[in-house]
Formats: structure tokens, C-alpha cells, sequence
């Protein structure tokens, strides 16, 4: 969900606020009819086709050759980070898939990913409902800078029963956390924002309510170690894209302590 989420974002500001369409289709390719890269390491027959198409305003070739590159962006200073696409091509080449873009500027982009599919059915794989998710009444302030994953993030943990608040800007959330440290249970960050990142977030609001619990997560860790998170005093760290029962279990345990 994390690569639809980003890329769809993507496409959806590109086309800003002008009239525009963004398509989303799913289809089976056999291999034989794909340039498959080496590094997709893989013997599939097929793929599974998933493109996203936008009628934005494009991008020339020099754009196209860094877009994958962490902390890349053509967004304006404090509107993004520049780690989406950096992301998304992580968990695609982990999925041993592959990512193809054409964009003409002026027209639009079309992003493709390739993914393995499946040869035989698979039945070993358990129904995940929602009465086995962890539940709680907690009042929680959600921050990340991506507005589709503040907004997954509230729609997910309301619906387990949380009181949900969320911020899609770092200054903003210490604002209000600092307007009042008690008003929360629990913060959940994203680590890689503009302005203030999630760990400057977290040792600042801890600074004025030492017990806080926070949980920070993060789709692009390189420069981040397990040891100097939990050496500033956040309970845990996730690692993105965030899965629903991790997500769950990790709010519940450590809300109880």
C-alpha cells in the first residue's frame, strides 16, 4: 500500500490544482513480453503490472534521471522531503520488482511497477480481521509530513478506537504539544520531515514531558540507528511501510508500558 500511497501523492501534486485525472490500473504481463532488469533477480513467468498515470505537468529528462535519489525534490523548501520515490523503489527491488517512467513535460507521467506474481495458489496465509488488532481509548497526535499517511494513519487508529489527532507539519505538532504536554498519550512521528525532523521532534517534547511515549517510524533509516532512538528515550521504532498489526500491537504495548 506504502508504493500506492506514494506514488498516487505524487501524481496528485503534480497536477496541483489545475482540472486533471489520475488513473490507477492492475494487469498480468508475461515476462516474455518485459524488458526485465538483472537486478529484479527473479524466474517469474510473469508480473503483475501496476501503473499510475497522471495528467500532471510532467518532467524533462534531467528530473527523470534523479528521482530516485534520496532527498531529491522540485517541490518548494518545507513541502516535502524528497524520500517518496527513494521509498518506493525500495520496496519494489525488496519485492524483487521494477519501476519504469515515461513523462513528456507539459502532458504527465506514467509510473509502472513490476512486481513478481504469484505462480501457484496459496492458502497459508491467515485472514487478518479487525477484532484480532489491538484496541485502546488513548488520545494520540499522528505526525508525518505526507498527507496521505497522516490521514491513513488517523482513519486506521480510530477505527481500533484511539482518540486520533494529526499534523502534517513537525513545527506545528510541537506547537500544540507544547500549548499543552498532557493532552496526548501517546505521539507517533515520522523521522524524515522539513523543519524539524522526528528525532529533534521527539528529545524537544520530552524535554518537557519526560514520560511521554512516543513511537517514530521511518522508510528511509540510513542515518538512524535503533541505539541513538532509543538512547533518546522513544519507546520504539517502526520501520516503513507501516503494517497494520505491527502498527497495533506496537501502540498497545507501548501505551501499557
Amino acid at each position: 500500500h506504502q508504493v500506492v500511497v506514494n506514488l498516487c501523492t505524487n501524481g496528485l501534486r503534480a497536477i496541483g490544482t489545475e482540472q486533471g485525472h489520475l488513473r490507477v490500473t492492475v494487469k498480468n504481463i508475461p515476462r516474455s513480453m518485459l524488458p526485465v532488469p538483472p537486478e529484479a533477480d527473479t524466474d517469474s513467468a510473469s508480473f503483475v503490472e501496476l501503473q499510475i498515470r497522471d495528467s500532471g505537468k510532467g518532467m524533462d529528462e534531467e528530473t527523470m534521471a534523479r528521482i530516485f535519489e534520496p532527498y531529491f525534490t522540485t517541490r518548494e523548501q518545507g513541502e516535502g522531503t524528497g524520500l517518496g520515490l527513494a521509498v518506493t523503489r525500495g520496496i519494489v527491488q525488496k519485492h524483487h520488482g521494477f519501476i519504469r517512467v515515461e513523462s513528456v513535460p507539459g502532458e504527465g507521467s506514467v509510473f509502472s511497477i513490476y512486481l513478481p506474481a504469484i505462480e501457484e495458489e496459496y492458502d497459508g496465509v491467515e485472514e487478518r480481521h479487525e477484532e484480532d488488532l489491538a484496541t485502546g481509548r488513548e488520545r494520540i497526535l499522528f505526525v508525518d509530513d505526507e498527507p496521505a499517511i497522516a490521514g491513513f494513519g488517523r482513519s486506521f487508529l480510530k477505527s481500533l478506537g484511539y482518540h486520533v489527532e494529526t499534523e502534517i507539519d513537525s513545527v506545528a505538532a510541537l506547537a500544540k504539544f507544547t500549548a499543552d504536554p498532557t493532552a496526548y498519550e501517546l505521539v507517533i512521528t515520522d523521522q524524515t520531515m522539513p523543519e524539524i525532523t522526528g528525532l529533534e521532534l521527539a528529545r524537544s517534547m520530552l524535554a518537557l514531558r519526560p514520560d511521554l511515549p512516543i513511537i517514530l517510524c521511518t522508510g528511509y533509516s540510513a542515518a538512524l540507528s535503533e541505539h541513538e532512538v532509543h538512547i533518546a528515550g522513544i519507546r520504539r521504532f517502526l520501520a516503513k511501510p507501516l503494517d497494520t498489526k505491527i502498527l497495533a500491537d506496537a501502540v498497545r504495548e507501548v501505551l501499557d508500558g
